[in-house]
């Protein structure tokens, strides 16, 4: 599996050109932050692309971990619903998700743990993507426990806590 460097940025996405027959694509760019709520120490943690990419690994203390990165976003084919797009969404497109890796997964050859937990995107509105896009330096968040309850990383469909996807307002002038 190839690794990609740590200290690269999770990937800015541009937006598409006009849609056929010259109309613009409603597609937007909607960024997003997964927080894993204390999740081992010493375990590597990243944020899975395509197959084989990595991406933001980190090494956990601990301490919260958060993954900040955007997906494309265009409307559904049913009234209401959303379209998850880009190189972080997996799955089929009613139920789309991404994967926060851990151990082995996150290229810590050294871990005695290969896992990736399951981020669903499902709970993604119409309204809350508005509002994500209205309002200045703001994100949805999403936190889930780092930890499963064998005391290794999450794992596998993770539930989403504080109902859900929310709002996230980013400090004005945040730390370098």
């Amino acid at each position: 599996m190839a690794v990609m460097d740590q200290r690269r940025p999770a990937r800015k996405l541009t937006a598409r050109q006009p849609a056929r027959g010259g109309q613009p694509s409603q597609e937007f760019e909607l960024p997003l932050r997964v927080t894993l709520l204390a999740p081992p120490p010493g375990v590597q943690f990243c944020l899975q692309g395509r197959p084989g990419e990595l991406f933001d690994q980190k090494r956990s203390n601990g301490e919260d971990l958060s993954f900040d990165f955007s997906v494309r976003v265009s409307p559904g084919k049913t009234g209401g619903s959303l379209r998850f797009l880009g190189p972080f969404t997996q799955g089929p497109p009613a139920q789309r998700f991404v994967y926060i890796c851990a151990g082995t997964s996150a290229g810590q050859a050294e871990s005695c743990w290969t896992r990736r937990a399951k981020v669903p995107l499902a709970g993604i509105t119409s309204e809350l993507s508005t509002k994500a896009r209205k309002a200045a330096s703001a994100r949805l968040e999403a936190r889930i426990r780092g930890t499963a309850t064998d005391g290794g990383p999450a794992c596998a469909t993770v539930p989403l806590l504080d109902g859900g996807w929310r709002l996230t307002l980013l400090p004005a002038n945040p730390k370098a």
